[in-house]
């Protein structure tokens, strides 16, 4: 059986996820989805805007999903997983403040839940009217953001222009390789969005190599100061990569600065496999890499890596990764 697809629904307060919930569970790619929906506080109102409110929909314990309701997620996925109707994916809803990084480390790091699910995404929804100021404020927002494998910007139609476009250039600088949306964003613009796919299906990682590239030497100097605090570093390797170097340095990683870093995937050519495998990574926790069916056409067989890093010079992860990797045995 494959693991069922699971993508990250956030976005800070207000942002508007229930309202692009409600969209994308009426179209057709959305069919036998299971929802589950957390927010902050005592009663939980979320699941009352769900228009469609079924036994699929499940409303996690009051808390922060963040947090003290990490136990409840594992239990509800445990259920879904268990009943007797089929599932084509599940979305989980978070609430506007919660730290996504912890989310994601309960799917990464239960060896049951692995079997059963694998992250296909974080999608994170930002207010066009009051996304500057809610970034300035907030670093749930700024994290929110700098994790997400797609960037949907809600009420453009609210915002002036300029200030949509100033908005755009200040979160393709926090994350340049997540996509900006907007407007009535279909649901397979969302779906399948990050590279951790082992069914065969290779997504444009080309793409974000690029643009992060582009944007690390071209982004403005006026970034606000928290944003600041949160570098993307896309590194690129011609020949195989040895296994043992690799794995060595990111369980380093993981012990040593794991709190710095907010995100890590990668397509890798390895030693001695005939195909690519893809990683990904949250602070402490790394996904078992997942092997693809074969490369994509094209002559490329590079290794791309991108960190995604929080208090963290981008050339302390770089030199220590090609030192582990040259003191690896040939």
């Amino acid at each position: 059986m494959n693991p069922v697809p699971v993508t990250l629904l956030t976005g800070f307060l207000g942002a508007g996820k229930t309202t692009l919930l409600n969209r994308l569970l009426r179209q057709p790619a959305m069919a036998q989805t299971a929802v589950l929906i957390n927010e902050f506080g005592e009663i939980g109102l979320d699941h009352l805007l769900v228009e469609r409110l079924d036994e699929d929909t499940v409303l996690l314990a009051s808390g922060c999903l963040c947090c003290t309701i990490r136990g409840d997620l594992s239990r509800a996925l445990r259920d879904l997983a268990e009943r007797p109707q089929p599932i084509s994916r599940v979305v989980i809803e978070t609430t506007g403040l919660a730290d996504p990084a912890p989310i994601l480390q309960t799917l990464m790091s239960d060896p049951w839940l692995i079997r059963q699910y694998r992250l296909d995404g974080v999608v994170t929804l930002v207010d066009a009217v009051h996304g500057m100021a809610t970034l300035d404020a907030q670093p749930e927002a700024l994290r929110q953001a700098a994790v997400a494998d797609r960037i949907v910007l809600t009420k453009t139609d609210l915002a002036a222009p300029a200030e949509v476009a100033v908005l755009r250039d200040r979160l393709a600088a926090l994350n340049p390789v997540a996509p900006i949306l907007d407007g009535e964003v279909e649901a397979a613009a969302l779906l399948d969005a990050g590279p951790f796919s082992a069914e065969g299906k290779l997504p444009d990682i080309a793409g974000w190599v690029e643009a992060a590239g582009h944007r690390h030497h071209h982004h403005h100097h006026d970034v606000n100061r928290h944003d600041a605090r949160i570098r993307a570093t896309c590194l690129r390797f011609t020949e195989p990569l040895p296994w043992e170097g690799l794995a060595s340095y990111l369980e380093m990683l993981a012990i040593t600065q794991g709190q710095h870093v907010l995100r890590m995937k990668a397509i890798l050519n390895l030693r001695g496999q005939p195909a690519p495998v893809v990683m990904h990574g949250v602070q402490h926790s790394f996904h078992p890499p997942q092997l693809l069916e074969a490369w994509p056409e094209g002559d490329d067989r590079s290794s791309r890596i991108v960190f995604i890093l929080r208090d963290l010079d981008p050339r302390v992860v770089e030199d220590g990764l090609r030192a582990f990797l040259e003191a690896s045995p040939a």
